[in-house]
């Protein structure tokens, strides 16, 4: 599952003293791309980040990770010296690199991406300044406060008998039958929201909401909450702007192919799937 290694320290402050170039991990990204060496798909060496001429003043503590500090920075140019390194999208890293470094580089790429867009207040444009012991830009014209986005969003298996309901989300990447899910609204709780989506998205009424498990999510900078709820009544009846399809699936129904294996959707399809036949 993508999650942040068990043994992985993080740090809001930069240490002192400084490591070494030599000491550091650098998660060097261009608009969702993390730099990696082309051979082995390793972090770049400090030689190698230094090769792109990127601002190092910039860069954002992540924390400590097998002994070596890790930090978090952008690129404006995705210009590369030669073909020694390559930029790979995150998704892309999916099964093919331990999950626990994907998980790390996803907590980077996030902090990466705040401090790219807070160089100016969003209220009257004065330069940002990074706040020490707390992860948080300050304005000093207007005083507004910058922390990193994070977007709750809900996720709901809805379980009628020994069945479960399935969608095909139209907006989703993979585009493979999944869970429901959807974004918070302003001033609701996540029960509210999983209540709203349903009906919004599949016109059902469910209840018995079960907290499942939660998972950080950087596509953008979602943190996903896993619930399972008990149908209750209605018809399905598909928004069809988010919902290409929904149908019930059980015992013995032909299951979809599963979900990539680092994703919560995939581990609450799982957790629910009767067992397969040897």
């Amino acid at each position: 599952m993508l999650a942040t290694p068990p043994a992985f320290v993080p740090l809001i402050d930069f240490p002192v003293p400084a490591p070494s170039p030599a000491e550091t991990l650098t998660f060097l990204f261009h608009r969702g791309r993390l730099l990696l060496r082309t051979q082995d798909l390793a972090l770049p060496s400090a030689g190698q980040v230094a090769a792109l001429d990127v601002d190092l003043t910039r860069a954002q503590p992540v924390g400590l990770w097998q002994g070596r500090y890790c930090q978090a920075l952008w690129c404006d140019d995705e210009a590369l010296p030669d073909a020694s390194v390559e930029w790979r999208g995150l998704r892309s890293l999916f099964n093919v690199l331990d999950d626990g470094f994907v998980g790390l580089a996803s907590r980077a790429a996030q902090l990466a991406e705040w401090a790219r867009s807070h160089h100016y207040c969003g209220v009257c444009a004065t330069p940002m300044v990074r706040l020490p012991g707390e992860r948080c830009f300050k304005c000093l014209g207007c005083g507004m406060l910058a922390y990193p986005r994070i977007s709750p969003a809900m996720m709901v298996l809805i379980r009628k008998g020994d069945q479960v309901l399935l969608a095909l989300h139209k907006h989703s990447p993979s585009y493979r039958y999944s869970p429901l899910a959807g974004f918070l609204e302003a001033g609701e709780s996540v029960e509210e929201a999983v209540h709203r989506e349903v009906m919004e998205e599949v016109g059902l009424r469910v209840h018995n909401l079960r907290y499942f498990m939660s998972q950080s999510w950087p596509f953008p900078h979602s943190l996903m909450l896993a619930f399972t709820a008990d149908y209750l009544d209605g018809e399905i009846r598909l928004d069809e702007n988010e919902i290409a399809e929904a149908r019930w699936f059980g015992p013995g129904d032909t299951w979809p192919e599963a979900s990539s294996s680092v994703s919560i959707s995939a581990l609450l399809v799982q957790a629910h799937r009767p067992p397969q036949p040897e």
